[in-house]
């Protein structure tokens, strides 16, 4: 056997112990989506003053609120989009207590330092940081848990004055309209710094400061819908969809080998390679896969079979004109090279628009359709070319050349 036979058997050894080895790990490592994982969605309304309307940068300002608490109250790969001019959807994939993260979610967060005047001398806009802070009873056990707050420049300025001017007075705290506390000030605070405490357990500071650190919203919200879907049915939805995927994949080969013959085996192991790259990009690039995702996987593995049967194609007219299979092999990539790229480059150009004009779940499709594309074309005109050269050195493979063809034509082995 020559050198680039025994490679070639190497190479199918190692994808094999690859597939056989990596291939539970990369499930499990997977981000999956609301619909395979499970967790909750809420479609919050905003709610203009009476006489206005919703400004889109009310909106552009509500889904960034919305992603900072989000992100605050520890929720992984969150998705979050606006419907329509007034709507946003939020889904929370793996979201063990939906009901709160609602709560976090819709709640207005609007922060108020009032003095005994009853005028508003501090607003969370004057926040900088937020954060629950735990009572460790080390130094004083009757000590709280609270919200500590930290004020920008202005904050600090504001805060200072306040204090100053109603030393031995009382400051009352609002959240939301909500009396919370009422301090005395003992003493000037000229750091921006300040806590408020009423009793929280650690859990209720740090969600409190998650919804105040992410900011007051722009608008008053109410939830339109709210709903949970249980993992069963994420576990299901992804069981079907994964046996499809499988016998699809398997019917495929088994006509890519019937009819392109040894041609046919290289496309079944290009398309192994690429399913392989395709979930560790998926990984790496930390994709939420979803139900529409997996059919944009589905279908970027069409179109990676599509560019073998164009190579094989022009490489079968190739061989029926009595051409060497070397030359016949460079000629039939060298062919179908432009076709390739035409094509995947409009579905590219069409994926670029779904993500940019659509929502939600049709992203999600966008994007694993794109990346299939790119990885596709990679496998096929860079792992399908490298593996037909290694199998026309191969003299075994070489002396049969209707291994490549059953098209009726001569081949100079020469």
């Amino acid at each position: 056997m020559k050198k680039g036979g025994l490679w070639l058997t190497l190479f199918v050894l190692l994808l094999a112990g690859a597939v056989a080895g990596s291939f539970g790990h990369l499930k499990d490592n997977i981000n999956l989506g609301l619909d395979l994982q499970g967790g909750a969605e809420v479609v919050l309304q905003a709610v203009p003053e009476e006489g206005q309307t919703v400004a889109p940068e009310d909106m552009e300002a509500l889904k960034e609120i919305m992603r900072n608490r989000v992100d605050n109250i520890g929720v992984s790969e969150p998705i979050i989009q606006l419907e329509g001019d007034d709507r946003i959807i939020i889904q929370l994939a793996g979201v063990d207590n939906p009901d709160d993260a609602i709560d976090i979610l819709g709640r207005t967060a609007k922060l108020e330092f009032v003095d005994p005047r009853g005028n508003v001398v501090l607003t969370g806009a004057d926040l900088v940081d937020a954060k629950g802070v735990r009572n460790t009873g080390a130094m004083d056990p009757s000590q709280e848990n609270a919200i500590s707050l930290k004020f920008n420049e202005e904050g600090t300025k504001k805060f200072a004055e306040a204090t100053s001017k109603y030393l031995h007075q009382y400051i009352s705290i609002y959240i939301d309209g909500e009396l919370i506390m009422s301090p005395t000030v003992n003493s000037v605070i000229s750091n921006g710094e300040a806590q408020i405490t009423g009793g929280y357990t650690l859990e209720e500071a740090v969600a409190e400061a998650a919804i105040l650190k992410g900011g007051a919203l722009p608008v008053d919200v109410e939830v339109m819908s709210k709903r949970t879907v249980g993992p069963s049915l994420g576990a299901d939805s992804l069981e079907k969809s994964l046996n499809a995927g499988i016998i699809g994949m398997a019917l495929l080969m088994t006509f890519l080998i019937v009819y392109y013959r040894l041609p046919g085996v290289v496309a079944g192991i290009s398309i192994v390679v690429y399913t392989l790259m395709l979930l560790w990009l998926m990984c790496w690039l930390n994709i939420t896969l979803t139900l529409p995702g997996i059919a944009g996987f589905l279908l970027s593995i069409g179109m990676a079979v599509d560019a073998n049967i164009i190579i094989y194609e022009r490489l079968r007219e190739e061989i029926a004109n009595e051409k060497s299979l070397a030359a016949s092999v460079a000629s039939g990539f060298k062919r179908a090279l432009l076709t390739i790229m035409d094509s995947n480059i409009t579905t590219l150009l069409a994926t670029f628009v779904l993500f940019e004009f659509g929502t939600g779940s049709v992203q999600g499709f966008a994007v694993t359709l794109a990346v299939g594309i790119i990885v596709s074309m990679f496998t096929a005109l860079v792992i399908t070319q490298w593996l037909l050269k290694w199998c026309v050195d191969v003299p075994a493979f070489a002396k049969h050349p209707a291994l490549f063809s059953n098209k009726k034509g001569g081949v100079n082995r020469g």
